[in-house]
């Protein structure tokens, strides 16, 4: 079975557009596991605040079925077909990690903003701290320590699920 890593946000709706992402995944995959929700500003665009969190989860499928399973969520949750990229959004799945794969197509994999983005690397680094980043050959807990948390603030927030 495949360990994967994924990115949920949303910032229409953020509570019940989040929970719903949370249940989906959970339906679609096994051995689940959810790091904290974060609040941070948008990046990219001018728009509401997201809730962020990533999840942990293991699966049989390809990257190719796990990408499919993951569109099919954001659609059945509210995603236009044509969604831009910086847009505001009720449902954002990203695949992160799928192992320890190195890939640039049909999607990155690691994708990119684990290195950039306080929003991935945080919750990331909360799951798995001692997972090696397989392009740079660090540890998510060493890459979060030397995040400049500044630049990004996130702000914990309570759930009860």
């Amino acid at each position: 079975m495949a360990l994967i890593y994924i990115g949920v946000g949303s910032n229409i709706d953020r509570e019940h557009y989040v929970r719903c992402g949370a249940q989906a995944l959970a339906a679609s995959f096994s051995g689940i596991r959810f790091s904290t929700v974060y609040e941070s500003q948008a990046v990219g665009f001018q728009g509401d605040n997201f809730y962020n969190l990533v999840v942990e989860a293991r699966t049989e499928q390809t990257v190719d079925q796990v990408l499919a399973t993951l569109k099919r969520i954001e659609f059945a949750h509210g995603r236009p077909l044509d969604a831009r990229k910086f847009s505001a959004r009720t449902l954002d799945l990203d695949l992160l990690c799928y192992d320890q794969l190195l890939q640039d197509a049909p999607v990155e994999l690691p994708r990119a903003e684990i290195l950039t983005n306080a929003f991935v690397l945080r919750p990331l680094a909360e799951l798995n701290p001692a997972l090696i980043h397989p392009r740079v050959g660090v540890s998510l807990a060493e890459l979060w320590n030397g995040y400049d948390a500044s630049r990004q603030p996130l702000r914990p927030v309570m759930t009860d699920w």
